[in-house]
């Protein structure tokens, strides 16, 4: 009776111990870490020429998809027409945007300079907006009405 007694109270410790080194072992292996996703910045000027700067900057337009309903889009990213083609210029590679004033509620004509020295010159393809935060608040400033988009590096 005593050595079943002891036999018990052995297998108890040595499943406590076994549970006790997994729990350690699962705390001790490091977490997968989510990667941190880049965070821009930038002065806009706009057509009366004020400067803002923006943090977490980003290119935001809405698609509608019915007479009430639209889909939210947060880009870091310039969707702009070269000819018949759409290009996604990325905001790492750009240095400087200058927006020329469009006529007629067209698309504006932006010069995008990169941070290599290449630029090139194109029509915004979609009618969107640059959206951060400010020293004072949230701040929304439509594509159609800037001068001016300086990427801070």
């Amino acid at each position: 009776m005593i050595r079943l007694t002891v036999l018990c109270a052995s297998l108890t410790l040595m499943a406590f111990i076994a549970s006790s080194a997994f729990v350690y072992s699962q705390n001790a292996l490091p977490a997968a870490q989510p990667k941190a996703e880049k965070v821009y910045s930038a002065v806009l000027t706009d057509a009366d020429g004020v400067e803002t700067e923006l943090k977490n900057i980003v290119f935001y337009w809405e698609e509608r998809v019915s007479e009430t309903a639209f889909i939210p889009h947060e880009l870091k990213q310039v969707p702009v027409k070269k000819g018949n083609a759409t290009v996604h210029v990325k905001f790492d590679t750009i240095k400087q945007i200058d927006v020329k004033p469009s006529e007629d509620k067209k698309m504006p004509q932006i010069n995008i300079a990169l941070t290599n020295g290449k630029h090139g010159d194109f029509t915004l393809a979609i009618a969107g907006s640059f959206k951060g935060d400010s020293d004072f608040g949230d701040l929304e400033l439509p594509a159609s009405g800037l001068r001016k988009v300086v990427f801070n590096k």
